[in-house]
């Protein structure tokens, strides 16, 4: 996992960060994204939750009243005594949507994304112009 020529990102990844909170049992945790795309992102801890395991976490993004509710599965994970400076201890995030909710966060991602990077980054990130 120390390789930084692995990506292992399905989709382009607009560098962002953001306050993520999520519990585990009976512990909260606040930690931050480093990156976020429409299909998932990227959490820095040192206290990574197992590949497979599915949560539910609270995005706070600037501008709306109430956090963005997501729910993800963790796809990969670095553990702090494998990571660099180029792969921070962490874990990946892929969104865990069904059918209806999939339009709705999506376009709340891409939102975010214009409004933190402009929408000319954006469409380049996307490949597209992003959803109104």
């Amino acid at each position: 996992m120390d390789d930084p020529d692995d990506d292992r990102r399905r989709q382009t990844r607009a560098p962002i960060e953001l306050k993520v909170e999520y519990k585990r049992l009976n512990t909260f945790f606040a930690d931050y994204t480093k990156n976020i795309s429409r299909g998932g992102s990227f959490i820095a801890t040192e206290k990574p939750l197992p590949v497979g395991t599915e949560f539910v976490f609270a995005l706070g993004v600037p501008n709306l009243e109430e956090p963005l509710r997501l729910r993800g599965k963790v796809i990969w994970v670095t553990l702090p005594a494998h990571a660099t400076r180029a792969n921070p201890a962490g874990m990946g995030i892929e969104f865990q949507y069904d059918e209806h909710e999939r339009r709705e966060k999506e376009g709340a991602v891409e939102r975010l994304m214009t409004s933190e990077l402009g929408e000319h980054l954006t469409t380049k990130l996307l490949g597209r112009k992003p959803q109104a």
